[in-house]
């Protein structure tokens, strides 16, 4: 028994051998030659706009049912009174919201997040933000267009959308899943997420991978960097956000 024991260690060491002399140089010679591809290697990195390098493996794509989530079609009227669609996006690495004018609690807090991130991002043209609001009955495109000079808004790729109230919420709740409702009940009469969600190129919901190696799938929108942490100590997402945005430009 001994003996066969032996026999069975030497053929694996011949095996091992054999396998080192025939691969191993192939693999070496692969990776010389940069043939390897994204897909077999997660290494895999890019260019970033201060010359650094960074790693946008971890920009994950958003799967449901085995596919990968892309952007609903849509078609709105934003401030300036144009016609706007998915489409427009094409190309351009750009954050989606929810919002309301009259909004009194978090939505100027993630407008003036947004407009940090436009302001860092000023010299890209392949950067912008879809804003659709949930009060189309009161944001025509003079009011919304009041608001973007209010808070800011200057980046000619940031729509402010307005139109049909029942398409934005399906486009919202089903869409995006990012929660909107009508409450009679909350301060300002409606309910929405607080969250951002970043698409890339191709329009693509992506995000990076949380601490337990899953999607985090959306960026608080809610918290400042200047605050660092809200009272209940959520930390804040902008400064993600901005590094996953300058990846998802390289890409």
């Amino acid at each position: 028994m001994a003996k066969q024991t032996n026999y069975s260690y030497i053929g694996i060491a011949f095996i091992i051998l054999v396998f080192g002399i025939i691969f191993v140089p192939r693999i070496v010679d692969r990776i010389s030659n940069n043939d390897i591809t994204r897909e077999e290697s997660r290494s895999n990195s890019v260019t970033v706009s201060d010359g650094e390098t960074s790693d946008s493996s971890d920009i994950e794509y958003l799967v449901i049912n085995g596919e990968r989530k892309k952007v609903p079609e849509f078609e709105f009227i934003n401030q300036n009174g144009e016609l706007v669609s998915n489409k427009d996006y094409l190309g351009k690495v750009y954050v989606v919201e929810f919002f309301f004018t009259t909004c009194p609690t978090i939505c100027p807090k993630m407008n003036y997040n947004l407009v940090q991130v436009q302001n860092h991002f000023s010299t890209s043209d392949n950067f912008g933000v879809a804003s659709f609001t949930i009060t189309p009955r009161i944001d025509t495109p003079e009011v919304l267009k009041a608001y973007a000079e209010k808070y800011g808004i200057t980046n000619p790729n940031w729509n402010l959308m307005t139109g049909n109230k029942e398409t934005i919420y399906d486009l919202a709740n089903k869409g995006f899943n990012l929660y909107t409702a009508e409450d009679a009940e909350v301060e300002g009469g409606f309910e929405h997420s607080g969250n951002f969600a970043l698409i890339d190129k191709e329009g693509y919901i992506r995000s990076r991978l949380n601490q337990y190696g899953s999607p985090m799938i959306y960026y608080n929108g809610i918290v400042s960097e200047l605050e660092g942490q809200d009272d209940e100590g959520i930390p804040q997402e902008i400064t993600i956000l901005k590094e996953d945005i300058t990846k998802l430009l390289n890409e």
